[in-house]
């Protein structure tokens, strides 16, 4: 390193392990130096915390009840024959959870007024009182992790562990990031000005909207539906969730935890609504002139219908529509590194049984990266145990079962190989459940149907990609018309992997990682088929805000104002000496030479 080299932020954690190690007796290993910079960053929270005096309170939330007598459903479906009603069922078994009233236009008109009439009083809250609720959610979270994950999973069919990343970690993470940062995100933002205008000062207020909604996908029930509570409420709005029908049973426990927040320090629950209704009747929600965003988490035919009804009322809408997220694994991968990346790219595929907007749905390798690769991937997949209890969970229904197994046939008969599972699972001890079994499908090429339809289930596909040129990968990882995430690996100091990077056409990119862009909340959405708009982070508590630009006189105590020029003023004395006037402002403020300045000031004082 050349002596007037900056040091990279991660040095610090190297200068902290050498002035530990001066005074230590023997060496720290490096996990032990990430045990003490985790340790680190717990101390500021709480001293952050400390400094405000704002312990959480603890409240309590009933949990979702089960009927009394334990069934199966013959033939699991939320749609009941004869009813209106939503039959709600555990789909790793089949069990009976309960029946749900869906919504009505009416009832959902109360709740938009319940929450509008609750925001008023809620926006004239300050930042501190907004951090209490949500450090006394998060305090609530973290107390009942098992018996939110219980929830979540018996509605969702995933396991714990996929339920405790993808449900816990999460929403923790968000309600932390919202706590420690969302003020400065929100706080005035002061803007420059200019030459002619300097006597100005230009601020930009970021206000509440209103009400705000979010309509949000069954995946992750509870961390989709309080994730755009956090942002809406923090920002000084009131929101209604249209939860899934799919996970009717469980969404109303997971908003009670939002709201219980609030009663537990005195302030209107009425703020957070939440309903479910079947979708003929969520265009009352799209369309409602009380509702200023919306946030819709789905697939993109049904976002089409959402973004047209919110056209009519000139809501505008954040879309986040899946992806077909690739990992490309390049030759400059340190061998040492293969093993780290292939538990990545397993758990990448297969959590949430790959029903997960950023999951990998391609893994693209370069020709001497490729067969190592397979050939460490198929023992792997092919040892994974399907159930609750197992690795791999079930899947939330059973719909897309044959379009799956119609995507996997056509591409091995165009000359894919299918190495590991490729078709529905009945499971011994859950024959209702709804199981695809671990699937790894090499040889794959970008012509193929499921090269470019997202298959959001436990499917791993392999391609190779043609050289480890970045112009044959980025041909390769760009192919489909989504856009959402993307991973690539190899090492930091290879132009390939810059190049990679900087020409994906996708919203967000981890080097050498998996998901971590929405772990740090950094803004999430993608481009093309993905959707647009962000959530997360600065920009997403910034689209559920009303931007007001405000300029005011920087120096009205002198009383120096904007004036209307006399040769400007109406009715115009002579045009032509308007537009000598005009034209010497504009020389005056835009010129880059100070000879036309000055041509500009005596262009001025000719046309006075």
């Amino acid at each position: 390193m050349a002596a007037d080299t900056p040091i990279a932020p991660r040095s610090l954690m190297f200068q902290l392990r050498l002035a530990l190690e001066e005074i230590s007796p023997v060496p720290i290993p490096q996990f032990m130096m990430l045990l003490v910079w985790i340790a680190l960053g717990g101390f500021m929270l709480w001293y952050l915390a400390l400094r405000e005096n704002d312990k959480p309170v603890r409240y309590t939330v009933p949990s979702p009840k089960l009927p009394e007598k334990h069934e199966i459903l013959d033939e699991p479906s939320i749609k009941l024959a004869g009813s209106s009603a939503i039959q709600c069922y555990a789909p790793a078994t089949g069990q009976f959870l309960g029946l749900i009233n869906p919504a009505t236009p009416n009832s959902i008109d109360r709740a938009v007024e319940a929450a509008k009439a609750a925001q008023k009083t809620w926006a004239t809250t300050s930042f501190r009182a907004r951090r209490q609720v949500l450090r006394s959610f998060l305090q609530h979270v973290l107390d009942n992790q098992e018996e939110i994950c219980r929830v979540a999973c018996l509605e969702s069919g995933k396991t714990m562990v996929d339920a405790q990343l993808g449900e816990i970690l999460v929403t923790t993470e968000k309600l932390t990031w919202t706590i420690n940062h969302g003020e400065k995100a929100l706080r005035p933002d002061r803007r420059p000005t200019n030459l002619l205008m300097s006597y100005k000062r230009n601020t930009v207020y970021y206000e509440p909207l209103g009400v705000v909604a979010a309509l949000v996908s069954w995946n992750y029930p509870m961390h989709n539906l309080v994730g755009p509570i956090i942002s809406a409420i923090f920002a000084g709005n009131g929101i209604l969730v249209k939860a899934s029908e799919q996970t009717a049973w469980s969404s109303t426990y997971f908003a009670n935890i939002a709201r219980g927040a609030l009663v537990a320090h005195g302030h209107n629950p009425a703020l957070v609504q939440s309903v479910v209704c079947w979708p003929q009747t969520a265009a009352h929600i799209t369309a409602h002139p009380d509702i200023s965003h919306i946030t819709f988490i789905g697939s993109r035919p049904v976002c089409i219908k959402v973004a047209a009804s919110a056209a009519t009322a000139l809501i505008p809408v954040c879309a986040e529509l899946g992806g077909k997220d690739a990992a490309v694994i390049l030759d400059s991968v340190p061998k040492s590194d293969i093993p780290r990346i292939v538990a990545t790219l397993m758990r990448g595929s297969f959590q949430a049984s790959g029903q997960n907007c950023i999951g990998i749905e391609r893994i693209i390798a370069t020709p001497s990266m490729y067969d190592n690769l397979v050939s460490i991937l198929e023992p792997k997949v092919k040892a994974l145990r399907l159930g609750q209890d197992g690795d791999v969970g079930a899947m939330i229904s059973d719909n897309c079962f044959s379009r799956l197994e119609e995507l996997i046939q056509d591409a091995v008969s165009n000359g894919a190989r299918l190495l590991a599972g490729g078709k529905r699972h009945i499971h011994p001890d859950h024959p209702k459940g709804h199981y695809f079994t671990p699937t790894l499908l090499v040889g794959v090429t970008p012509d193929m149907a499921i090269a470019n339809e997202e298959c959001f289930a436990p499917v791993m596909t392999v391609m190779r990609a043609p050289s480890n040129s970045a112009e044959d990968v980025l041909k390769v990882a760009n192919g489909p018309p989504f856009g959402l995430g993307s991973s690539v690996w190899g090492s930091e100091s290879d132009p390939t992997l810059q190049a990679v990077v900087k020409g994906l056409r996708v919203g967000m990119v981890a080097v050498n990682d998996f998901g971590a862009t929405y772990a740090v909340q950094l803004p999430f959405g993608g481009v093309g088929g993905s959707g647009y708009g962000r959530f997360a982070g600065e920009e997403g508590l910034r689209a559920v805000s009303n931007l007001k630009a405000i300029c005011e006189d920087r120096f009205a105590w002198l009383g120096i104002r904007t004036a209307i020029p006399r040769p400007m003023q109406y009715p115009i004395p002579s045009q032509e000496t308007a537009y000598g006037f005009a034209k010497g402002v504009v020389d005056v403020g835009y010129t880059t030479s100070i000879g036309n300045k000055i041509k500009g000031v005596l262009g001025i004082l000719k046309n006075l």
